[in-house]
């Protein structure tokens, strides 16, 4: 039994105060220059941009027998454990790189959830658990406007299944 794990699609959202004047922003009614500022004397945001440079990949594996098994991808270097009965078949995990560009020095709310379940075109499901990042607890842009991170998690695998999986995980950011 073979299990294909496609590298996951990252559904990112990010959210920032939308500048008034720029190609795509609504117009603002209250927005007026204020002593060189806009938004009633409020410092204008740089909108957040969110760039994914590799995708979470646990790689092919098989099932070596009928028990459950696990598969946990490392955040920080994406090395891969396997636990339980199951294989690798010779392809390279990776964990997910993450890119995010804004407004230099300024503090973020990043939200991934903890687990996600991802399914097959055949109906199986499977769950990735214990999901973690690179993430300190206060994440902030650098002066230049830019942080990198990664994440990983744990495949668990329950019962005697086959097939492709797939999943979305969203990622949400934005600014204290």
């Amino acid at each position: 039994m073979v299990l294909r794990f496609k590298p996951f699609t990252i559904l990112a959202l990010v959210f920032a105060t939308p500048v008034p004047g720029q190609a795509g922003s609504p117009e603002c009614i209250l927005c007026s220059n204020i002593e060189g500022t806009e938004n009633g004397g409020k410092k204008q945001d740089i909108p957040l941009h969110i760039e994914v440079t590799s995708k979470l990949s646990f790689s092919r594996l098989a099932l070596t027998g009928k028990g459950d098994a696990q598969v946990a991808v490392d955040p920080a270097s994406g090395e891969r454990k396997l636990s339980g009965e199951i294989i690798g078949l010779g392809e390279y995990p990776a964990a997910a790189s993450i890119t995010l560009t804004g407004e230099p020095g300024r503090r973020l709310r990043i939200d991934i959830p903890r687990s996600i379940t991802m399914l097959s075109s055949t109906g199986g499901a499977i769950t990735i658990g214990d999901i973690r990042s690179t993430l300190g607890s206060a994440p902030q842009l650098d002066s230049a406007g830019k942080l990198d991170f990664s994440f990983g998690g744990r495949l668990e695998v329950k019962g005697n299944i086959s097939g492709s999986f797939r999943a979305r995980i969203p990622i949400t950011a934005e600014y204290e």
